[in-house]
Order: structure tokens, then C-alpha cells, then sequence
């Protein structure tokens, strides 16, 4: 039997139909890369780190997962791609987009590659990440920071708005 693993994503976008495409995200990550265990309400989010004229709905989800994290990541870069997503030109910086996928944690792993880092290293810095992260675990314990996930949000400088959608 393959051994189960429990990962932390952050689902966001800010183009098209916002609900509908962080449902098919769901649904496409259900079908491709474990159970959905929990999900948290809707966040409507002003852009970080650029400027937008549509605001951003995120939504914080924890799955089981027999994918290892390399591989989870492939699988999640392919669904975006599936769903719309275009590839930002190297050095481009923050832009709008369809959809976006993050692995936030993944177990209680540290992992640092170069095209992988677990923890998501912004994740504290990040209102828009830490407010539904605090709905779903709120006494999740950063590995590397060794705060509770509401201990980071009480903490966090992030001055951009953040509001749960009614459903």
C-alpha cells in the first residue's frame, strides 16, 4: 500500500470566471492528485506585488496524496496548464492569471530545490494565504518558523485587504 501524505495548496485567481475556475482546480486535483480532506471558504484578495484591476478569490484546500512532492508539483503546473494558465515570461515579476496553484506545506517537510520550496517561502508574508490557511489549521505549526499559523497572521505586516465571500 502506498503511503498517503497530506499537502496544504493555495488555490487563487483573478481572470475569467473566478468560482468556476478554482471548482474545475478542485476537481481536476481530486481526480489527479488525492482526496480532498478539507477547503476552505472563499477569499476575495487584492493583488500582491502588482497592480490589477480585478480583485483575486483564493481559497485554501488540504488534500491526501500518495504523490511525492516532485511529482504532486508536476501534476499541479499541469492542471493550470489545462485550466488556461500561461506562462509568465522569466523575470516578469506578478501578473494576473486564470489560475495559480501552491504547495504551502506538505507533511511537516522542509523542502529548498530550486524549482521546489516547502514551505511556500512567502506564505507568511501573505495575507491573502494566511487567512484562509487559519480557517483550515489554525494550530498548524510552521516547521521552520515554529509558529501556529494564526500566530503568523496576528504577526503579518501585509497591509492588502482580505474578505471571506458569502457562498
Amino acid at each position: 500500500m502506498m503511503k498517503k501524505h497530506t499537502a496544504i495548496l493555495l488555490l487563487g485567481g483573478n481572470q475569467g470566471q473566478r468560482r468556476r475556475m478554482l471548482a474545475s482546480a478542485r476537481n481536476q486535483i481530486e481526480l489527479q492528485a488525492g482526496r480532498m480532506l478539507q477547503q476552505s471558504s472563499l477569499y476575495e484578495t487584492e493583488p500582491w506585488g502588482f497592480e490589477a484591476e480585478q480583485l483575486f478569490l483564493n481559497q485554501v484546500v488540504v488534500i491526501e496524496t500518495t504523490c511525492q512532492p516532485r511529482e504532486l508539483l508536476e501534476m499541479l503546473l499541469d492542471i493550470e496548464k489545462d485550466l488556461g494558465r500561461e506562462a509568465a515570461a522569466p523575470g516578469s515579476g506578478y501578473s494576473s492569471r486564470v489560475i495559480d496553484i501552491d504547495i504551502l506545506f506538505y507533511d511537516r517537510q522542509i523542502i529548498d530545490t530550486p524549482s521546489l520550496q516547502v514551505p511556500h517561502p512567502q506564505l507568511h508574508k501573505r495575507r491573502f494565504t494566511l487567512e484562509p490557511l487559519r480557517e483550515v489549521a489554525p494550530d498548524l505549526r510552521h516547521p521552520v518558523l515554529q509558529k501556529t499559523t494564526t500566530q503568523l497572521l496576528n504577526e503579518c505586516q501585509d497591509p492588502s485587504g482580505v474578505h471571506k465571500v458569502k457562498s
